[in-house]
């Protein structure tokens, strides 16, 4: 096979792929009991149509697609599948990737959290804990004081202006 053809090849299996991790999961929402749980209708029913993908499919929105990428106003994000409280505006970030970052959630209580091995290696996703929806990834390149960087889906969360804690 000549390199041109190899190379033209192997962009095309790649950026299939990657659209298609843009697009959908491969899996369902995280395992276990959760104090809001519906059925996949009523799930369909409750979300927009690309909520559903990202909170019951796990898949992950396009890049800087969110406009809570750049929201800088103090509040709450809540989960936009059952409104539980998620993250603080205060803990936020930017960190260049496209997508809302925090370094950490709004309680350790709030989130939980899985192994994902959809991309070969392992993963660390972040889930809400309420209703097992996929939020997003964990990464160890975040800002101090954590270190950690929770990268998550946008059409994922409703913001909440106004306080920045709960309780």
């Amino acid at each position: 096979m000549p390199r041109r053809t190899f190379l033209a090849s192997a962009t095309a299996l790649v950026g299939a792929a990657t659209f298609g991790l843009f697009m959908r999961g491969n899996a369902e929402s995280a395992e276990g009991e959760f104090p809001v749980s519906l059925s996949t209708e009523e799930w369909r029913e409750r979300l927009t149509p690309a909520q559903f993908s990202v909170l019951r499919e796990e898949a992950t929105e396009a890049p800087f697609s969110s406009p809570l990428n750049k929201n800088e106003k103090a509040g709450i994000y809540a989960c936009a599948g059952c409104d539980n409280p998620v993250y603080s505006s205060r803990t936020k970030f930017d960190s260049g990737t496209g997508w809302p970052s925090f370094y950490a959630p709004l309680s350790e209580s709030a989130v939980g959290t899985a192994t994902d091995y959809k991309l070969i290696y392992p993963r660390t996703e972040v889930h809400c804990a309420s209703c097992g929806g996929h939020l997003g990834h964990i990464f160890n390149d975040g800002p101090k004081p954590t270190g950690k960087r929770h990268c998550l889906n946008g059409v994922a969360l409703n913001f909440v202006p106004g306080a920045t804690s709960v309780g």
